[in-house]
């Protein structure tokens, strides 16, 4: 099967060895995303605006490899503070809502940038291939 990649000019993608999503066959996986923009963390203190800021980057990134969000089947959510769950829940909810993929909540101790809150992976089928 081929393999169609997303590669960015992240320093840690060749560091780290691994690529932001990954196509393969009609499977596409999206690595933990978070809320960045030209290096700058978006939606400091505010976990809605994070996660919104991540699905609208989860929809380009499935846009660029011939899906869109109604493919979605698994999201996980990792947020430092598991008291802002319904936030986070508010703004997957506008995306997902009619959706409704797999989800997991969890907290997780940090993130790589303290400013980060939340951070998404995303899974998706593409049917008929």
């Amino acid at each position: 099967m081929a393999k169609q990649q997303i590669l960015t000019d992240f320093p840690l993608e060749k560091f780290f060895g691994y690529c932001p999503a990954i196509r393969i066959g009609n499977r596409i996986d999206i690595a933990g995303t978070a809320a960045i923009k030209n290096g700058e963390v978006v939606g400091v203190d505010n976990p809605y605006e994070q996660t919104k800021f991540i699905i609208e980057t989860i929809k380009d990134i499935l846009h660029e490899l011939g899906a869109d969000l109604s493919r979605v089947v698994r999201t996980r959510i990792f947020v430092t503070d598991i008291s802002t769950w319904q936030e986070v829940a508010r703004a997957h909810g506008e995306f997902f809502k009619d959706i409704q993929p797999a989800s997991t909540l969890v907290e997780v101790k940090a993130l790589m940038n303290p400013r980060l809150l939340v951070e998404i992976e995303a899974e998706a089928i593409i049917s008929g291939e």
